[in-house]
Protein backbone atom coordinates (compact mmCIF):
# COMPACT_ATOMS: atom_id res chain seq x y z
CA UNK A 1 0.00 0.00 0.00
CA UNK A 2 0.92 3.82 -0.46
CA UNK A 3 1.16 6.34 2.13
CA UNK A 4 -2.61 6.62 1.72
CA UNK A 5 -3.40 3.67 2.50
CA UNK A 6 -4.46 2.43 -0.88
CA UNK A 7 -3.62 -0.57 -2.64
CA UNK A 8 -0.68 -0.08 -4.80
CA UNK A 9 -0.93 -1.87 -8.36
CA UNK A 10 1.13 -4.41 -8.67
CA UNK A 11 4.73 -4.36 -11.07
CA UNK A 12 5.74 -6.44 -14.05
CA UNK A 13 8.95 -6.46 -14.61
CA UNK A 14 10.58 -7.64 -18.05
CA UNK A 15 14.24 -8.88 -18.26
CA UNK A 16 15.55 -8.77 -21.08
CA UNK A 17 18.95 -11.12 -21.85
CA UNK A 18 20.31 -13.44 -24.50
CA UNK A 19 23.42 -13.20 -26.78
CA UNK A 20 25.33 -10.09 -27.72
CA UNK A 21 24.33 -9.08 -31.10
CA UNK A 22 20.83 -10.95 -31.02
CA UNK A 23 18.48 -7.94 -30.81
CA UNK A 24 18.53 -7.08 -26.83
CA UNK A 25 18.76 -3.18 -27.49
CA UNK A 26 16.18 -3.53 -29.96
CA UNK A 27 13.78 -5.28 -27.73
CA UNK A 28 14.04 -3.06 -24.66
CA UNK A 29 13.19 -0.21 -27.08
CA UNK A 30 10.01 -1.65 -28.34
CA UNK A 31 9.11 -2.14 -24.79
CA UNK A 32 9.50 1.45 -24.11
CA UNK A 33 7.36 1.91 -26.97
CA UNK A 34 4.47 0.17 -25.30
CA UNK A 35 4.99 2.11 -21.72
CA UNK A 36 7.83 0.53 -20.37
CA UNK A 37 9.83 1.94 -18.21
CA UNK A 38 13.60 0.97 -19.47
CA UNK A 39 17.33 0.24 -17.98
CA UNK A 40 19.69 -1.13 -20.52
CA UNK A 41 23.09 -2.54 -18.51
CA UNK A 42 22.03 -2.84 -15.13
CA UNK A 43 24.47 -4.33 -12.81
CA UNK A 44 22.84 -7.97 -11.45
CA UNK A 45 23.75 -7.29 -7.92
CA UNK A 46 22.23 -3.76 -8.39
CA UNK A 47 18.68 -5.20 -9.59
CA UNK A 48 16.75 -6.05 -5.67
CA UNK A 49 17.76 -2.10 -5.04
CA UNK A 50 15.78 -1.18 -7.91
CA UNK A 51 12.44 -3.50 -7.64
CA UNK A 52 12.75 -1.43 -3.67
CA UNK A 53 12.51 1.99 -5.89
CA UNK A 54 10.18 0.70 -7.92
CA UNK A 55 8.15 -0.74 -4.94
CA UNK A 56 8.28 2.88 -2.88
CA UNK A 57 8.47 5.55 -5.70
CA UNK A 58 5.59 7.95 -5.16
CA UNK A 59 4.31 7.41 -8.77
CA UNK A 60 3.64 3.51 -9.01
CA UNK A 61 6.05 1.59 -11.72
CA UNK A 62 3.78 -1.30 -12.86
CA UNK A 63 5.84 -1.93 -16.03
CA UNK A 64 9.37 -2.14 -15.88
CA UNK A 65 12.08 -3.68 -18.18
CA UNK A 66 15.59 -4.17 -17.68
CA UNK A 67 18.13 -5.27 -19.90
CA UNK A 68 20.80 -7.70 -18.52
CA UNK A 69 24.45 -9.36 -20.11
CA UNK A 70 27.93 -10.45 -19.17
CA UNK A 71 28.52 -6.45 -19.30
CA UNK A 72 26.77 -6.07 -16.15
CA UNK A 73 29.93 -7.40 -14.37
CA UNK A 74 28.83 -9.45 -11.04
CA UNK A 75 28.19 -13.69 -10.78
CA UNK A 76 25.69 -14.18 -13.38
CA UNK A 77 24.96 -17.89 -11.65
CA UNK A 78 22.93 -15.84 -8.99
CA UNK A 79 20.24 -14.98 -11.51
CA UNK A 80 17.87 -17.14 -10.52
CA UNK A 81 18.23 -15.95 -6.62
CA UNK A 82 17.63 -12.73 -7.99
CA UNK A 83 14.26 -13.16 -9.59
CA UNK A 84 13.39 -14.99 -6.75
CA UNK A 85 13.94 -12.48 -4.21
CA UNK A 86 12.53 -10.00 -6.63
CA UNK A 87 9.15 -12.15 -6.92
CA UNK A 88 9.34 -12.80 -2.78
CA UNK A 89 9.10 -8.79 -2.93
CA UNK A 90 5.66 -8.92 -5.02
CA UNK A 91 7.13 -8.37 -8.65
CA UNK A 92 5.81 -10.34 -11.38
CA UNK A 93 9.44 -11.59 -13.56
CA UNK A 94 9.23 -12.09 -16.75
CA UNK A 95 12.67 -13.32 -18.99
CA UNK A 96 12.86 -12.71 -22.31
CA UNK A 97 16.16 -14.29 -24.22
CA UNK A 98 17.42 -13.55 -27.08
CA UNK A 99 19.60 -15.76 -29.10
CA UNK A 100 21.12 -16.32 -32.97
CA UNK A 101 22.79 -18.75 -34.74
CA UNK A 102 26.78 -18.09 -34.29
CA UNK A 103 26.93 -17.19 -38.12
CA UNK A 104 24.28 -14.67 -38.14
CA UNK A 105 25.95 -13.06 -34.94
CA UNK A 106 29.05 -13.03 -36.67
CA UNK A 107 27.93 -11.21 -39.67
CA UNK A 108 26.54 -8.87 -37.77
CA UNK A 109 29.36 -7.94 -35.36
CA UNK A 110 31.41 -7.61 -38.74
CA UNK A 111 28.62 -5.38 -40.43
CA UNK A 112 28.73 -3.10 -37.66
CA UNK A 113 32.18 -3.18 -36.69
CA UNK A 114 31.72 -3.91 -32.87
CA UNK A 115 33.81 -5.18 -30.73
CA UNK A 116 32.13 -8.48 -28.50
CA UNK A 117 32.38 -7.82 -24.68
CA UNK A 118 34.60 -10.29 -23.73
CA UNK A 119 37.04 -8.83 -26.15
CA UNK A 120 39.04 -12.71 -26.43
CA UNK A 121 39.70 -11.73 -29.95
CA UNK A 122 38.15 -14.14 -31.61
CA UNK A 123 34.90 -13.69 -32.27
CA UNK A 124 33.17 -16.92 -32.86
CA UNK A 125 34.81 -18.31 -29.02
CA UNK A 126 33.80 -15.03 -27.55
CA UNK A 127 30.17 -15.95 -28.93
CA UNK A 128 30.16 -19.98 -27.90
CA UNK A 129 32.05 -18.79 -24.76
CA UNK A 130 29.58 -16.42 -24.11
CA UNK A 131 26.34 -18.86 -25.11
CA UNK A 132 27.90 -21.28 -22.24
CA UNK A 133 28.01 -18.11 -19.28
CA UNK A 134 23.87 -16.94 -20.36
CA UNK A 135 23.01 -20.96 -20.29
CA UNK A 136 21.25 -21.08 -17.02
CA UNK A 137 19.92 -17.69 -17.66
CA UNK A 138 18.56 -19.09 -20.92
CA UNK A 139 17.06 -22.47 -18.93
CA UNK A 140 15.27 -19.99 -16.57
CA UNK A 141 13.51 -17.40 -19.49
CA UNK A 142 9.98 -18.07 -20.17
CA UNK A 143 10.76 -16.39 -23.72
CA UNK A 144 13.37 -17.53 -25.89
CA UNK A 145 13.42 -16.49 -29.23
CA UNK A 146 16.00 -16.54 -32.36
CA UNK A 147 16.55 -13.59 -34.41
CA UNK A 148 18.61 -14.74 -36.89
CA UNK A 149 15.88 -14.68 -39.68
CA UNK A 150 13.91 -11.68 -37.89
CA UNK A 151 13.91 -8.40 -39.34
CA UNK A 152 14.00 -5.39 -37.24
CA UNK A 153 11.17 -4.36 -37.59
CA UNK A 154 9.78 -8.28 -36.81
CA UNK A 155 11.59 -8.02 -33.62
CA UNK A 156 9.65 -5.32 -32.58
CA UNK A 157 6.15 -6.39 -33.51
CA UNK A 158 6.96 -10.05 -31.75
CA UNK A 159 8.39 -8.54 -28.76
CA UNK A 160 5.51 -5.96 -28.58
CA UNK A 161 2.85 -9.23 -29.05
CA UNK A 162 4.26 -11.17 -26.43
CA UNK A 163 4.43 -8.34 -23.68
CA UNK A 164 2.13 -5.88 -25.14
CA UNK A 165 -0.93 -4.44 -23.43
CA UNK A 166 -3.97 -6.14 -25.35
CA UNK A 167 -5.81 -8.40 -23.30
CA UNK A 168 -6.80 -10.86 -26.32
CA UNK A 169 -2.85 -11.74 -26.56
CA UNK A 170 -1.96 -15.16 -25.04
CA UNK A 171 1.16 -17.06 -26.08
CA UNK A 172 1.94 -20.92 -25.22
CA UNK A 173 5.43 -22.01 -24.96
CA UNK A 174 6.04 -25.80 -25.39
CA UNK A 175 9.15 -26.85 -24.36
CA UNK A 176 10.67 -30.45 -24.50
CA UNK A 177 13.26 -31.52 -21.90
CA UNK A 178 14.67 -35.11 -21.17
CA UNK A 179 13.78 -36.17 -17.39
CA UNK A 180 17.72 -37.13 -17.16
CA UNK A 181 18.46 -33.61 -17.37
CA UNK A 182 16.28 -32.06 -15.29
CA UNK A 183 12.71 -30.57 -14.90
CA UNK A 184 12.43 -26.94 -16.52
CA UNK A 185 11.68 -24.53 -13.45
CA UNK A 186 8.91 -22.70 -15.42
CA UNK A 187 6.46 -24.67 -16.38
CA UNK A 188 2.72 -24.28 -15.43
CA UNK A 189 1.85 -28.12 -16.86
CA UNK A 190 3.70 -30.79 -17.22
CA UNK A 191 2.92 -34.04 -19.05
CA UNK A 192 5.24 -37.01 -19.15
CA UNK A 193 4.94 -39.34 -22.20
CA UNK A 194 7.78 -41.72 -20.90
CA UNK A 195 5.57 -44.89 -21.12
CA UNK A 196 5.21 -44.60 -24.90
CA UNK A 197 7.78 -46.80 -26.75
CA UNK A 198 10.75 -45.71 -27.11
CA UNK A 199 12.58 -45.17 -30.62
CA UNK A 200 16.31 -44.65 -28.67
CA UNK A 201 16.21 -48.42 -28.37
CA UNK A 202 15.48 -49.25 -32.43
CA UNK A 203 18.26 -49.79 -34.63
CA UNK A 204 18.73 -46.69 -36.91
CA UNK A 205 16.72 -44.77 -34.61
CA UNK A 206 19.16 -43.74 -32.04
CA UNK A 207 20.58 -40.74 -33.52
CA UNK A 208 17.49 -39.36 -34.91
CA UNK A 209 15.11 -36.79 -33.32
CA UNK A 210 11.39 -36.65 -32.95
CA UNK A 211 12.04 -33.90 -36.24
CA UNK A 212 12.95 -37.38 -38.05
CA UNK A 213 10.39 -38.59 -40.69
CA UNK A 214 11.66 -42.60 -39.65
CA UNK A 215 11.28 -41.80 -35.87
CA UNK A 216 7.78 -40.07 -36.46
CA UNK A 217 6.74 -43.08 -38.56
CA UNK A 218 7.97 -45.43 -36.03
CA UNK A 219 5.67 -43.85 -33.61
CA UNK A 220 2.57 -43.86 -35.62
CA UNK A 221 2.72 -47.33 -36.03
CA UNK A 222 1.63 -47.57 -31.99
CA UNK A 223 -1.69 -46.81 -31.16
CA UNK A 224 -0.54 -45.07 -27.80
CA UNK A 225 0.98 -42.30 -29.95
CA UNK A 226 -2.34 -41.27 -31.68
CA UNK A 227 -4.52 -41.70 -28.50
CA UNK A 228 -1.82 -39.67 -25.81
CA UNK A 229 -1.76 -36.63 -28.73
CA UNK A 230 -5.65 -36.81 -28.47
CA UNK A 231 -5.68 -36.93 -24.56
CA UNK A 232 -3.38 -34.14 -24.28
CA UNK A 233 -5.34 -31.47 -26.69
CA UNK A 234 -8.34 -32.33 -25.64
CA UNK A 235 -7.15 -31.66 -21.94
CA UNK A 236 -5.90 -28.54 -23.43
CA UNK A 237 -8.93 -27.71 -25.35
CA UNK A 238 -10.68 -27.36 -22.24
CA UNK A 239 -8.09 -25.64 -20.48
CA UNK A 240 -6.63 -23.00 -22.45
CA UNK A 241 -9.97 -21.16 -23.44
CA UNK A 242 -10.33 -20.85 -19.32
CA UNK A 243 -6.36 -19.59 -18.91
CA UNK A 244 -7.59 -17.09 -21.33
CA UNK A 245 -10.49 -16.46 -19.56
CA UNK A 246 -8.85 -15.57 -16.47
CA UNK A 247 -6.54 -13.49 -18.04
CA UNK A 248 -2.66 -14.96 -18.10
CA UNK A 249 -0.90 -13.98 -20.78
CA UNK A 250 1.18 -16.61 -21.29
CA UNK A 251 1.15 -20.49 -20.83
CA UNK A 252 4.47 -22.80 -20.39
CA UNK A 253 3.58 -26.51 -21.08
CA UNK A 254 6.44 -29.00 -20.74
CA UNK A 255 6.68 -32.39 -22.75
CA UNK A 256 9.11 -34.66 -20.83
CA UNK A 257 10.86 -37.96 -21.91
CA UNK A 258 13.74 -39.81 -21.11
CA UNK A 259 16.06 -37.89 -22.92
CA UNK A 260 14.23 -35.08 -24.79
CA UNK A 261 15.07 -35.93 -28.14
CA UNK A 262 12.36 -38.48 -29.67
CA UNK A 263 9.59 -39.01 -27.71
CA UNK A 264 8.71 -35.74 -26.25
CA UNK A 265 9.71 -34.11 -29.79
CA UNK A 266 6.97 -36.04 -31.77
CA UNK A 267 4.13 -35.22 -29.37
CA UNK A 268 5.17 -31.47 -29.11
CA UNK A 269 5.65 -31.05 -32.90
CA UNK A 270 2.14 -32.82 -32.98
CA UNK A 271 0.52 -30.82 -30.73
CA UNK A 272 1.90 -27.49 -31.79
CA UNK A 273 0.25 -27.91 -35.38
CA UNK A 274 -3.23 -28.74 -33.65
CA UNK A 275 -3.00 -25.54 -31.50
CA UNK A 276 -1.99 -23.20 -34.25
CA UNK A 277 -4.74 -24.78 -36.55
CA UNK A 278 -7.06 -24.24 -33.57
CA UNK A 279 -5.82 -19.86 -34.00
CA UNK A 280 -3.21 -20.46 -30.84
CA UNK A 281 0.14 -19.21 -30.85
CA UNK A 282 2.73 -21.09 -29.94
CA UNK A 283 6.20 -21.16 -29.49
CA UNK A 284 8.37 -24.68 -29.54
CA UNK A 285 11.33 -25.37 -27.80
CA UNK A 286 13.47 -28.65 -27.62
CA UNK A 287 15.29 -27.68 -24.81
CA UNK A 288 17.59 -31.25 -24.76
CA UNK A 289 17.09 -32.10 -28.44
CA UNK A 290 20.72 -32.35 -29.02
CA UNK A 291 21.59 -34.40 -26.23
CA UNK A 292 22.44 -38.44 -26.31
CA UNK A 293 19.10 -39.38 -25.89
Amino acid sequence: MDNSGTARPPTRCVVVTGLSGAGKTAAIRALEDIGFYCIDNLPLALIPAFADLCLRSEEPLTKVALGIDIRGGGNLERFSETVKEMESKGISVEVLFLEARIPVLVRRFTETRRLHPLKGGDLEKDLNREREMLRGIRDLAQFVLDTSDLTIHQLRRTVQSFFGGSGGYFNILLCTFGYKYGLPSFLDLMFDVRFLANPYFVNGLREKTGLDPEVVGYLEEHSEFHEACDRIWSLLEYLLPRYRQEGKRYLSIGIGCTGGKHRSVAVAERLSRIMQENGYQVQLRHRDIEGDG
